[in-house]
């Protein structure tokens, strides 16, 4: 049985009020614009940020995911605040899993 000893350690949410946020999908971190395979946003209705809840929900439509055509590809995450400081949240590789039960 636990008796005492640890620590608690709390992350309070941040408050994402004011604050945009970018997402791209990529098929390497140098290729151009044109290459980008999926975009999405807060401006594009791609990311919705949670305000004080501190929440990202991210939404790529069915059509946009339908056209995806890759194995692997690079992706990152940013939130920008109303200051204007970027901040990326993640970043890493992706690997598309194309849809099986239809």
């Amino acid at each position: 049985a636990y008796t005492s000893g640890g620590e608690l350690v709390y992350n309070p949410p941040v408050d994402l009020t004011g604050s945009t946020a970018r997402m791209q999908i990529r098929p390497y971190v140098e290729s151009p614009d044109a290459d980008i395979l999926l975009s999405l946003t807060t401006a594009n209705g791609g990311i919705s940020l949670g305000g004080a809840n501190g929440t990202i929900s991210l939404l790529a439509s069915a059509a946009a995911t339908a056209a995806l055509d890759f194995d692997t590809a690079v992706y990152d995450l940013e939130v920008i605040d109303g200051s204007g400081l970027v901040t990326r949240l993640l970043s890493g590789m992706v690997t598309l899993s194309k849809e099986v039960t239809r």
